[in-house]
């Protein structure tokens, strides 16, 4: 099949499922298996593989994320019935002061990912965004987006996240790894600075499900302070962190003993106990224990419980993106773009931007499209003019940047801020997808005329 026709098949499936989602209402999960389907059999994969690529996407979905979601919103749920939210809440709130929540929520998010997937943080944090927006009466969607920006930022640019750090070492910079750091360091502030602005500006504009003052169901709740008065005497500021700090400082510890080559029997449990679900398992057992000292603690099934029955929907729709991904992985898509990619050649530091958004917006994945992307770079980088170390580290950035344009509804990342976030698919476009465009556009503005002064 000519691959110009496979391409306006993957635009009319997309089409199709943002239609089905926002307009007929069609549930996201049946809407997103259906385009799965459908673009498998236009793009001319055997009929008789499309089953095991189809299920190959969705249980690879569950053993990337499924857990790791599970424990996250397990974890928020004990900090939230616990009043551990509310003191984490104060505690930022007294640190930053009240005028600017969303900046303080988003540079959060930014340090927070630099070790830790976007995903797990986002649950591990939400927690915190709620009971700041019922703290201080500031615009949920706003926080949200705040929120998913500073995450996804880092995650992106800065290792010891995978993406990055492969990236450098497929583009042969693998030794010079503090220089990549300090250069995403340096890119994430123009689309931090544009994500801050973004979120105010849409906070004004669009309403979630759990704004202050209002519950999922639109009743009113009790104020912030009187929410703190039922918990009778909040959680001290080492408990309420430590369900949070703990998993993170552990899945620092495991990705700088992989970035190290730590070996032996410490640098195996440093790997062991950094791995995202092992990590999230070692804070809900910090969670549990708070639990059980708080007057909550007999109801330990009911949350567990309750917590599974909001995590499924998640999952199930997430794990239908991950679908989506696999069956275009599978087809003729990627290559096409990759045997074509010399029509790129000539516009230097922006052509590993535009390979990398392209890869991102076809198949949700942003660690699949900065991986991909650096290998087509890599023997390339001297015609592009990119081949010294500081200039193959800004290739590194301007590969993040595309990573982050667009996250929609084939990323994972776009249903967890959605659905935690209490916003609809369509609210979701409007705020996760957009700013992710605009945070994809301001960095790579801001890597191009980095580009112009360095050598």
């Amino acid at each position: 099949m000519p691959g110009i026709v496979l391409v306006l098949f993957f635009v009319l499936a997309i089409v199709l499922m943002i239609l089905a989602i926002s307009k007929l209402k069609l549930h996201p999960f049946l809407a997103i298996m259906g385009v799965s389907l459908l673009f498998a059999l236009l793009s001319g994969i055997p009929i008789t593989k499309i089953p095991g690529i189809i299920g190959q996407g969705f249980s690879g979905t569950f053993s990337s994320i499924g857990i790791v979601i599970i424990l996250g919103a397990l974890i928020g749920t004990i900090l939230e019935k616990t009043g551990a939210a509310l003191k984490l809440a104060d505690m930022i709130i007294k640190l930053v002061g009240e005028k600017n929540p969303e900046l303080a929520v988003e540079l959060m998010g930014w340090v927070v990912s630099i070790p830790v997937f976007c995903d797990s943080g986002f649950v591990i944090l939400n927690p915190i965004r709620k009971a700041m927006v019922q703290k201080t009466r500031t615009s949920s969607v706003a926080m949200t987006v705040a929120l998913s920006a500073g995450l996804y930022i880092s995650h992106v640019f800065i290792p010891p996240t995978p993406g990055p750090i492969a990236a450098a070492n497929t583009l042969g910079i693998g030794n010079h790894l503090l220089m990549v750091m300090g250069f995403g360091a340096l890119c994430s502030i123009l689309p931090l600075i544009v994500g801050f602005i973004f979120a105010k500006k849409v906070g004004k504009k669009i309403t979630a499900n759990d704004e202050a003052g209002m519950s999922d169901n639109g009743e009113v709740q009790k104020t912030y302070d009187e929410l703190v008065k039922e918990y009778g005497k909040l959680p001290n500021g080492f408990d309420a962190l430590a369900p949070i700090i703990v998993p993170i400082i552990l899945m620092g510890l495991g990705s700088i003993s992989s970035m190290v080559g730590w070996s032996g029997a410490w640098g195996n449990i440093c790997v062991f106990l950094g791995t995202p679900i092992i990590a999230l398992a070692v804070g809900t057992i910090f969670a549990i224990w708070q639990l059980l000292r708080s007057k909550n603690k007999s109801k330990f099934y009911e949350i567990t419980n309750d917590t599974l029955k909001v995590t499924g929907p998640i999952l199930f729709v997430t794990a239908a993106g991950g679908v989506l991904g696999k069956v275009v992985q599978s087809s003729a898509l990627v290559p096409f773009i990759t045997e074509h990619s010399s029509i790129f050649e000539a516009i230097g530091i922006l052509f590993p931007f535009i390979l990398a958004a392209i890869l991102k917006t076809a198949q949700g994945s942003s660690t699949v499209a900065i991986t991909t992307t650096a290998g087509i770079i890599a023997p390339l980088l001297p015609v592009l003019g990119l081949a010294s170390p500081a200039r193959a580290a800004l290739t590194v950035m301007a590969i993040g940047a595309g990573a982050m344009t667009v996250s929609h509804a084939n990323d994972s990342y776009f249903w967890v801020v959605t659905n935690f976030g209490a916003m609809t698919p369509e609210k979701g476009y409007k705020t996760q997808t957009m700013c992710t465009l605009f945070l994809g556009l301001s960095a790579i503005v801001e890597i191009f005329i980095l580009s112009l002064f360095i050598r």
